[in-house]
């Protein structure tokens, strides 16, 4: 298993304080202006909705079993951010990494599901990797339908989320293969679904190819309200986390998510404090 280890206290210190509210609020008291209901119900209601059946080995987080310790550390990280956006308007996010294999789709696609686990709390999933895509295969649904269709004109924003049934988490799957998807991402339909997905979802996270291997994150972080870059332990080299930040164009980083660490180090943090919680509930 891994850890998400919260290195979001450097992003907290450039936000000028404000009249933030709670972090666990419901969506729609954090934004900073209220969601048009009528759009919002407008687009959810024509998506096609499917049931939860994650890949075996795809390492999503299980709502039935809420005291794991990856778990935790998720909902770690979502307070963190959740509380950063009661500071300012924060809605879409880039997830990225240096290199690949460092567990930005796996970090990505659980940061979602935690944060769609909040009462009214609208998320959406956007695999933007058209490189490499791996969203469509952690949930089991096909590839196309996805964004590359919408974006060339093939298919309707509505027939490319898919709203996983009975939560708040919407997906949306890459597409079909393309052979320029640095010249897609630059199309001006990109943007314009960008500023409009924020009024739909709360928050809208993109799983996007690495930053030293492809431009594609670079660009994207310059139309979306931040950016987490994803490090894995004992794989991410100080000079490779340099060289990344240093590719961005705007400097919107939000922090650092630490990936890869020991089961054993994740459950001994939690396992005290949960049996004792239960031996004193039995």
């Amino acid at each position: 298993m891994s850890r998400v280890h919260d290195a979001l206290r450097r992003a907290e210190t450039t936000i000028t304080p404000g009249a933030g509210a709670p972090a666990e609020r419901s969506a729609l008291a954090r934004s900073s202006a209220p969601l048009p209901a009528d759009e919002l119900r407008g687009l959810l209601e024509k998506v096609q909705v499917i049931p939860f059946t994650p890949s075996p080995d795809a390492s999503l987080l299980d709502a039935t079993r809420p005291s794991e310790a990856p778990a935790e550390e998720f909902r770690s990280l979502r307070t963190r951010l959740n509380h950063l956006q009661s500071l300012q308007p924060i809605h879409s996010i880039v997830l990225t990494s240096a290199s690949p294999a460092e567990g930005k789709s796996f970090t990505a696609a659980n940061l979602a599901i935690a944060q769609s686990q909040l009462e009214g709390n609208m998320t959406l999933l956007a695999d933007f990797d058209f490189r490499r895509p791996v969203v469509h295969t952690l949930f089991q649904v096909p590839r196309s339908p996805g964004i590359t269709d919408y974006l060339q004109g093939k298919a309707t924003l509505e027939e490319i989320i898919k709203k996983i049934e009975g939560t708040n988490l919407c997906i949306m799957p890459a597409g079909e293969a393309v052979l320029n998807p640095l010249e897609l991402l630059n199309l001006a339909e990109v943007k314009h679904m960008l500023d409009r997905l924020p009024s739909v979802f709360n928050w809208v996270v993109l799983d996007t190819p690495p930053l030293l291997f492809a431009a594609d994150a670079n660009l994207l972080s310059t139309l979306c309200h931040g950016l987490v870059l994803v490090v894995r332990i004992g794989a991410t080299t100080i000079d490779s986390v340099t060289r990344a930040m240093g590719s961005l164009c705007q400097n919107n980083i939000l922090g650092i998510v630490v990936n890869g660490a020991n089961k054993s180090e994740l459950y001994s943090k939690y396992t005290y404090y949960h049996s004792y919680y239960y031996s004193k509930a039995d």
